[in-house]
């Protein structure tokens, strides 16, 4: 089953590192990824852009496009993993790999339903009839 590990951090936190640390995180991360790429487990992977730089469309008809994120939250989403694991608790695991080499990361493990467009929606584990 395919699972979405959303990375949070305070953005302003991670914008004040030197390249020495960031290069020290990422190290560590390219480590987990190895590892998980050996095993066939990891899919996309993305380090998002600055928040600073994020749009939003929201509103009706056409919608409007806004600045920013605007999360009520001192973390921002800045970067996604997919993962393929058995079951939730091997994306678990997968996610406290990589909160070891980036421990002041938060992670957020979230089944996917993988959408086919003119295919049915697949049942998703323990999803409690939701949709």
């Amino acid at each position: 089953m395919l699972y979405a590990i959303l990375a949070y951090h305070v953005e302003a936190e991670v914008m004040s590192w030197t390249p020495e640390q960031d290069a020290a995180v990422m190290t560590g991360l390219l480590a987990v990824h190895d590892r998980l790429n050996a095993s066939n487990l990891l899919g996309p992977a993305a380090r998002l852009g600055g928040t600073a730089e994020a749009r939003t469309l929201r509103g009706p008809g056409n919608g409007m496009v806004i600045d920013g994120p605007f999360a009520e939250t001192k973390e921002q989403l800045l970067g996604l993993y997919v993962v393929n694991c058995a079951d939730e608790d091997a994306a678990i695991g997968i996610a406290r790999d990589l909160r070891r080499v980036n421990p002041s990361a938060v992670y957020e493990i979230r089944p996917i339903r993988l959408y086919l467009p003119g295919e049915a929606l697949p049942e998703a584990a323990n999803e409690g009839g939701q949709g």
